[in-house]
Formats: structure tokens, C-alpha cells, sequence
């Protein structure tokens, strides 16, 4: 049996480091950050930090594989080939649930913002917005990863800018307040519950590191671009968040309460903050709310990178029509799984009121980072680039934050595990007739 085409390597560590930053800086600190606050007041500042030291586990584990493992499909192959087919299978599966939904939220949620922006409050304007977002970064992906890298690193650097501007205007806050603002630390009837709950979502927060890896077969050196471009996304994410969580707790509770209500499809939370708390400098809103549309914009397009990657590797296996496995004739995209991922989100987005929760997120991508720390544990003395513990220690983490989410969110996440299981045994039982 011949080996399946393989991609071309582009992308070097600064290129890597911006796919993962465009990743992560997107519907996380616009929304996350909020919501975490919302449930557990000033101690979010320590939801961060345990999110952080979860990810920063599962970002070295996601490295090592990685670079021994340099393909398409992430934690999807690493999983068939460090531990079994099922729990690939899981890992894609979930990856595949969670991220589709992400997708189509974030293309809704920069229509939103958009058009917020511009005083227009219309269902059907907002749908057809998202479109025109999910087709335009479909045709970009379509044209290749340097094209793709090229917008991305436009897009990231709007979004840093107006972050670090938010947080250079909040210092000042944040010195007069004197720590007024942060007690009680821990409000509630049950405040280590809603710290670990807030920790969950915050983990997510930070998993769009594992886009690096995602999409390892078309780095350069991967051995040694991987892991330092997973290192230097976690570093940058962590310092920005945690400056971001300080600032939003300064501002007040009833600020806190207001952003975390607020509607992801009609306002950035962070443009709450900066609107209401008083930040003191006019401009500020808005150009927060410019970050918070090219996020959305960087979020979608490196979803459907992913997506298609992952959709990918699964084709090359045959847990889905070995024809979307097909790359396009300079063998830098495959097109037709790109196109795939493209009408899935836009038909998600049609549907207009696509806002899967963020404990829904929470749940799936704890069990497929959970995958990753095991199949890390597998790796050989020779494999492995860091200590074995932190293999347990990150799918200890995982698992743990992953039941601390509500109740019905992760019987419903069970329950499609279980669907899942069962279309792959079914499809290869067909295979094998």
C-alpha cells in the first residue's frame, strides 16, 4: 500500500507562534474571561493561573508527540498510533463536535460584533454576514498555508494590539484601587467549586496551542519548531490573560456581572468593561471592539484549518470517505476536506442562533487533551523531550476540571462519545466486508 501525499512544510517558529496565538486569542479572552468571572468574582485570577498550568502541561505533552509525529490530525493520529484505534477515533470525534460549533459561533459572533459596531441589530443581516465570513476564510484556506499564515499574522497583530492597549489604559486602575476591588476574594456559598468550574473554562481558553500541532506536517523542523512555538504561545497567552483578569476585576463586581451576561452575538464583553468600568479613555471601546472582530475573524480561520486537517487524517484512515483525504495538485491543501469544514460551519450558521456553551466546549476538549497526556505516557525514553510526569500530572488535571462542568453537559458529552463509537464500528465493519 503506497503512502498517502503528504503536505508541504512552510511554516518556521514565528509563523507557528501566530497560528497559535491566533488561535487562542480569540472567543476565549473576549468571552471566557468574563464568564469565569461571572462565576467566581476576583479569585478568576487563579482560574487563569490553574487554566494556564493545565494547558502549559498539555501544550509540552502536544509538543512531544508532535515532533516525533509530525502529520496532519493532532491528538486524532496520535492517539491511533500511541494507544488505540477507539481512542483515536474519541479524540477526532470530539475535536471534530466541539470545534464545528466553535466555528460557526465564532463566524456569528464577528457578524455580531461587526454589525453592533455599526448600530445594526438584524437576524438576517447577522446570518448573512457570517456567511460571507465563513466563505471568504474557506477561499483563503482553499489558496494555500502561506496565504492562510499571511492573513492570520494581520489579524493576530490587530488583536494584541488593542488587548495590550486595554490593559496599558487599566493599570492605572488597577494601582488606585489598592486591592479594593478583589474581596471578598472567594464570594459564594460554594467558592472551590466555582473556582475549579471557572478553571475549566478558562482552560479552554488557552487550548488553541494545539493548532500547532494540528498542523505539524506542514512546519518546518518540527522537532525543534513545535515546541518552541508551543512554548512561546504559552508564555505570551499566560502573561495576557493574567494582565486581562486583573483588569477586569478591578472594575468592580457590577461590571463583572454585566459582562458576564453579556450577549456574545451583540457586544464584545471586554467593550463592557471598557465602556462601563471607566476606563477613561474614549477610544478604547472601540477599539476593542475591532480587536474582538478580527479575533472572531482569527478564530474561524484557524478552526477551519484545523477542521480540515483533522478531517484529513481521519480520511486517510477511513473513518470518514477516504475522498476528502484528496490534496489539491501543489499538494499545500487538501480542498476538498477544507471545503467539507467550510459548508458544515456555513450550514451551522444558517441555523443563526449557533452559541454552543462554553462548558459544552469545556467538556469535549478536556477528554481530547485527556487523550493527548495518555498517548504522551506511551512515548520512549528516546521519544520524549520532558518528564514523564508531566504526562499525569495533565491527564490527572484534565479529567478532574472535565466533571467539575454541569451536570447535563457531560451526560450529553458521554452520550455522543457513545454515538461516535458506534458510527466508527459500524463504517468499519463496512470496510471490512
Amino acid at each position: 500500500m503506497t503512502s498517502p501525499p503528504l503536505l508541504r512544510r512552510e511554516i518556521g517558529v514565528f509563523g507557528a507562534t501566530l497560528m497559535g496565538l491566533g488561535s487562542i486569542v480569540g472567543t476565549g479572552v473576549f468571552v471566557s474571561i468574563g464568564i469565569a468571572a461571572g462565576i467566581s468574582g476576583p479569585s478568576v485570577i487563579i482560574a487563569v493561573a490553574i487554566g494556564a498550568v493545565v494547558a502549559i502541561c498539555n501544550g509540552f505533552n502536544s509538543a512531544q508527540l508532535a515532533a516525533n509525529h509530525p502529520v496532519s490530525g493532532g491528538t486524532y493520529e496520535y492517539g491511533y498510533k500511541y494507544l488505540n484505534h477507539w481512542l483515536g477515533f474519541i479524540a477526532g470525534w470530539m475535536f471534530l463536535l466541539a470545534k464545528s460549533a466553535s466555528a460557526a459561533t465564532a463566524a456569528l459572533g464577528f457578524a455580531g460584533y461587526l454589525l453592533n459596531a455599526f448600530g445594526i441589530n438584524n437576524q438576517t443581516w447577522l446570518v448573512l454576514t457570517a456567511l460571507t465570513a465563513v466563505v471568504v476564510l474557506t477561499i483563503v484556506v482553499l489558496s494555500g498555508i502561506r496565504r492562510s499564515n499571511f492573513t492570520n499574522i494581520i489579524i493576530v497583530s490587530i488583536t494584541l494590539f488593542s488587548l495590550v492597549m486595554f490593559i496599558l489604559v487599566g493599570v492605572p486602575q488597577v494601582v488606585w484601587s489598592a486591592g479594593e476591588n478583589l474581596m471578598p476574594f472567594f464570594p459564594g456559598d460554594k467558592p472551590i467549586a466555582s473556582l475549579l468550574q471557572a478553571a475549566a473554562l478558562m482552560f479552554v481558553a488557552y487550548t488553541g496551542y494545539g493548532r500547532i500541532a494540528t498542523l505539524g506536517e506542514e512546519v518546518k523542523e518540527p522537532r525543534r519548531t513545535i515546541p518552541r512555538a508551543i512554548a512561546l504561545t504559552m508564555i505570551v497567552t499566560c502573561l495576557l490573560y493574567m494582565s486581562i483578569a486583573v483588569v477586569t476585576v478591578v472594575v468592580g463586581q457590577e461590571v463583572i456581572n454585566k459582562l458576564s451576561q453579556a450577549d456574545v452575538s451583540l457586544a464584545a464583553p471586554l467593550e463592557v468593561i471598557a465602556r462601563v468600568g471607566g476606563l477613561g479613555v474614549p477610544v478604547i471601546p472601540k477599539l476593542i471592539a475591532i480587536g474582538a472582530v478580527t479575533a472572531m475573524l482569527g478564530v474561524l480561520l484557524n478552526l477551519i484549518l484545523g477542521l480540515s486537517r483533522v478531517l484529513l487524517a481521519m480520511g486517510r484512515r477511513r473513518d470518514v470517505p477516504k475522498v476528502i483525504a484528496r490534496l489539491n495538485s501543489e499538494q499545500t491543501t487538501p480542498y476538498i476536506a477544507v471545503i467539507v469544514v467550510g459548508v458544515a460551519i456555513a450550514f451551522l450558521v444558517l441555523i443563526g442562533d449557533v452559541k454552543t456553551t462554553w462548558s459544552f466546549s469545556a467538556f469535549n476538549v478536556l477528554i481530547y487533551y485527556a487523550i493527548t497526556n495518555f498517548a504522551a505516557l506511551k512515548l520512549s525514553s528516546e521519544e520524549r523531550l520532558y518528564p514523564k510526569w508531566l504526562g499525569w500530572l495533565g491527564l490527572a488535571a484534565c479529567l478532574f476540571l472535565a466533571f467539575w462542568v454541569e451536570q447535563q453537559i457531560w451526560l450529553v458529552g458521554l452520550a455522543l462519545i457513545l454515538v461516535g463509537l458506534i458510527w466508527h464500528s459500524l463504517i468499519h465493519r463496512l470496510i471490512n466486508e
